[in-house]
């Protein structure tokens, strides 16, 4: 039996298999994918264990489901005799965006323990924001103990599941619109002759030191902003071709926009 079980490789899937691995051991984890060659791949990298669907939903405590969520259906359906079938305990952890617990509780076709994740990428380097909810049937003690090991993809929050959709929109599609301000800040300084390997480091790790900061100084955004912004200087200059841009709209605009495709899906 495997502690943890990986439905899917792809970018998610591995990126949290990683982070599993790393705190849980990789003798507990089994992964397999559609594609077995990159489930294979991943497994190899990992040292962890690979197989197909039936062996990860027959043999693992804490199953993920990392498919997209158009595919649930077929992806439950190979696996719910299986389940159905076990007199075991285990869970399942969806990732599945929009998808509500009620769902997978439907689609398992058992009634089980599910933990619901929206994580992001940055789990693959130890980083990401997690939102979690689970049903009344996941005790504390099961909780407890996920969160702990999924400490190690990054900082996670409890959250109640009629607010995970809301709560966790940024986080999730956030990292697309900061490497696309990264990708304008850099193509900026390129401009203005900086190259551009220098202004993708640049650039990446000004925003990793400025998101640290506040962080750690638990101040504001604006206080933060004020501190930088000298009276006439470079950097109000700065912020007043943004504000001339409405950036700011832009960015209220685009959570609203990926909020309304979330409820909507």
């Amino acid at each position: 039996m495997y502690k943890f079980g990986f439905i899917g490789s792809g970018n998610m899937g591995s990126a949290l298999a990683k982070a599993v691995c790393s705190s849980a051991g990789s003798e507990n984890v089994i992964v397999c994918d559609a594609d077995s060659g990159r489930a294979e791949k991943l497994a190899s990298a990992l040292g962890c264990a690979c197989g197909d669907i039936h062996k990860v939903a027959d043999e693992s405590k804490y199953i993920f489901i990392a498919v997209k969520p158009q595919a649930l259906e077929s992806m439950f359906s190979e696996i719910t005799g299986m389940l159905s079938a076990r007199d075991d305990r285990f869970i399942l952890v969806s990732m599945a965006a929009g998808t509500k617990i009620e769902k997978i509780e439907r689609l398992s076709g058992v009634r089980c323990p599910v933990i619901r994740i929206m994580p992001n990428v940055a789990a693959s380097v130890g980083a990401a924001m997690t939102l979690c909810a689970a049903n009344k049937l996941v005790s504390n003690a099961e909780y407890d103990y996920f969160i702990d090991v999924m400490g190690a993809s990054g900082r996670l929050d409890r959250v109640e599941e009629e607010k995970i959709d809301a709560y966790s929109l940024v986080t999730g599609c956030g990292p697309a619109w900061v490497y696309l301000m990264i990708e304008a800040l850099a193509d900026g300084q390129v401009d203005i002759g900086v190259p551009r390997d220098k202004a993708y480091l640049y650039t990446a790790q000004m925003v990793a030191g400025a998101a640290e900061l506040m962080l750690k100084s638990g101040k504001i955004p604006a206080e933060l902003k004020d501190s930088v912004c000298s009276p006439g200087g470079t950097t109000i200059e700065g912020v007043r071709a943004l504000e001339n841009k409405s950036f700011r709209a832009a960015l209220i605009e685009a959570v609203r926009a990926s909020y309304d495709k979330t409820v909507n899906m």
